[in-house]
């Protein structure tokens, strides 16, 4: 029942979080220039109507029905969507959150079904009708089912909210939040929940405290400096660095260790948050919209002109309050464990919030003797650029130690061998890839360039062959790299796609840069370049070593016409969702041509020292002749 919950709460956030974005433009275009807002400007706050009425209940629909029925089930959950929006004037978020996923869920039928059933060269036309009459059906019957359905369920969730409030118990919901944040279930509640109820009080009230309730950095950044003043040794050293992450930058994630290593200062913001709302409630305070991520720079860009004082008062008292707590609970109960401890605590517990079961550096009731290891696998989300290069790094460690019979390949993590002893993985996949590999030792890793891991790993490989007979050489394609022509490599990455000296832009716009450059020059469709930000999405294409590679997932390989690479530096480096980033390596690969190159930038960036140095010193000629291998 657990599972299934946390499943349908994931689902949910799925829905609103990759459409965050659109959510903060409409709270900002309204802060800003509504008639009473800071720029009154009427035409301009002609959009907030049409963005909340339309444009923000499609896009959730629309990706409720991607996730559920790819690009044709997103068509007609829009469409389905749609039907809904037209059956009333009531917002139509909790309808576009049933209506999306219910057109991808028939599409998805519908294909199954006609699968091996349609005559050749009817392909197109069956797909394009069945979206476009599945989905018209589905805005009909919207009209006149779903969308009232779902007009009575708002009116009764906000009669619920209106209670808590006038019953003066809104604040209680703090009591649930806190702890689920910890098992990252926070998106779920959050977005699933806060922000479509928060908006539908936004636009009568002009704003809705709801927004505040999951993103008040206050509650957090008490229990870090908490840990400043009392805590111990590593935990004590990193905690301000992780409190001006956390309030400034809104990455809530970094103070979850901090609760896991000793779990009784939990009360701490549970109770800061508790006072937090009570004094926004008491002060009447509240966002536009949500704020996302929770930092104090989005909660005061957010905040109506009106109520500075009340959302300022609500995160100073959270902040104390968590703060005067939390140094008390670790005077008196706190434990000297070291943060990494923690932080494997936290990449079990974010395992655990998907179903799936991760535990420190092996899958539960795994144990391989290190002689009997003969396959290694490296897995990453598609199988064909962090995991390729993690391998590269691993095999060739191996190699150095003497040791030839071990095989090291990569694959995307939904594709794991099952004859593999040990699997090693971004600790974010590591429960996906237990559930994939039950008989494998999974190796949970946060860095593929430089994870300290590999060496531990390889010295255990060592340790285990002591003694015995010496391993006889494995062939030669099984420990090196496959060299490819100059010419052909030549072809991978050509001048023109090595770009030097970039400014500092973020992910998504260095993804997309990457992208128009690869169908400029002829190497994918434009389709590519949603599934390297759907890539992206999914699991961070930074790789450590301030080096990151992004990649399309394997939906969008179809799309791929020839084998392309494209670099761009950035000097001043990218904040790449907590890594930095100076080397960018763009890749669309038919095959295993990309190796060649991965294998490349794995020698000359094996270290942040070494990529920072290639990024300072190096013209287009040197990377073109290093990553060609042609010197």
């Amino acid at each position: 029942m657990k599972e299934r919950v946390q499943k349908f709460g994931r689902f949910l956030s799925g829905m609103v979080m990759p459409n965050i974005g659109a959510f903060i433009a409409w709270g900002l275009i309204a802060a800003l220039f509504i008639s009473d807002g800071w720029l009154p400007n009427e035409t301009i706050a002609s959009m907030v109507g049409p963005m909340l009425s339309y444009l923000l209940p499609i896009l959730i629909g629309y990706t409720g029905g991607k996730a559920v029925g790819g690009q044709k089930g997103a068509v007609a959950g829009a469409l389905a969507t749609l039907g809904a929006i037209a059956s009333t004037e009531s917002t139509m978020f909790i309808g576009a959150m049933i209506c999306g996923p219910l057109g991808g869920w028939c599409i998805k039928r519908f294909d199954k079904q006609m699968e091996g059933h349609i005559p050749a060269g009817f392909e197109m036309v069956v797909n394009n009708f069945s979206v476009g009459i599945i989905g018209g059906v589905l805005a009909v019957l919207a009209i006149f089912f779903i969308g009232p359905a779902c007009v009575f369920l708002t009116y009764w969730l906000g009669e619920g909210v209106k209670a808590l409030v006038e019953l003066g118990v809104l604040p209680l919901t703090a009591v649930l939040v806190e702890p689920a944040k910890v098992l990252f279930l926070n998106n779920a509640i959050n977005h699933g929940i806060f922000t479509p109820i928060g908006t539908e009080q936004a636009l009568e009230a002009g704003k809705s405290i709801l927004f505040m309730i999951e993103s008040n950095p206050g509650p957090g950044l008490g229990l870090l400096l908490a840990y400043c003043v009392a805590g111990k040794g590593e935990t004590r050293s990193s905690a301000g660095a992780a409190a001006i992450i956390q309030f400034v930058g809104g990455i809530h994630e970094i103070y979850f260790p901090y609760v896991l290593m000793n779990p009784i200062v939990i009360l701490a913001p549970m109770i800061g948050n508790i006072c937090g709302i009570f004094t926004l409630s008491a002060l009447g305070g509240g966002l536009k919209g949500p704020a996302s991520p929770g930092s104090i720079l989005a909660e005061m860009m957010l905040t109506p002109k009106d109520c500075y004082f009340a959302n300022i008062a609500g995160i100073a008292v959270a902040a104390v309050v968590s703060f005067v707590i939390a140094v008390f609970l670790l005077k008196m109960f706190g434990k000297d464990a070291s943060l990494e401890e923690a932080q494997q605590q936290v990449a079990a517990s974010k395992a655990a919030s998907k179903g799936q079961a991760a535990s420190g550096t092996a899958a539960a009731g795994v144990s391989v003797a290190p002689k009997d290891v003969k396959k290694i696998v490296f897995a990453c989300d598609a199988g064909m650029g962090s995991s390729a290069m993690g391998a590269t790094m691993l095999r060739n460690k191996l190699k150095d130690a003497g040791i030839t019979d071990i095989e090291v390949i990569h694959f995307p993590v939904s594709e794991i061998p099952g004859d593999c002893q040990i699997v090693v993985t971004h600790h974010e996949l590591s429960g996906r890839a237990a559930q994939r590999a039950p008989q494998a030792r999974i190796i949970p890793i946060k860095n593929f360039m430089g994870a300290p891991e590999y060496d531990k790993l390889v010295t255990e490989m060592v340790e285990g062959r002591k003694g015995g007979a010496e391993p006889a050489p494995a062939p030669a394609a099984e420990v090196q790299t496959v060299e490819t022509p100059a010419a052909e490599s030549g072809e991978m990455l050509e001048k023109k796609n090595i770009v030097l000296g970039c400014k500092p832009v973020t992910p998504e716009e260095a993804i997309k840069a990457c992208g128009r450059r690869m169908v400029e020059s002829g190497y994918v469709d434009e389709g590519y370049i949603q599934g390297m930000l759907d890539r992206e999405a999914s699991f961070s294409v930074a790789i450590g070593n301030h080096v990151a590679i992004p990649h399309g997932t394997n939906d969008v390989k179809p799309t791929i016409k020839r084998t392309g690479i494209v670099v761009m530096t950035y000097p001043e480096g990218i904040d790449w969702n907590g890594d930095k980033v100076k080397l960018v390596v763009g890749i669309a690969a038919k095959g295993d041509e990309h190796l060649e190159i991965l294998g490349r930038i794995v020698a000359i960036a094996s270290t942040e020292e070494d990529t920072d140095r290639i990024v300072t010193d190096a013209n287009a000629e040197d990377l073109f002749k290093k990553l060609n291998g042609i010197e």
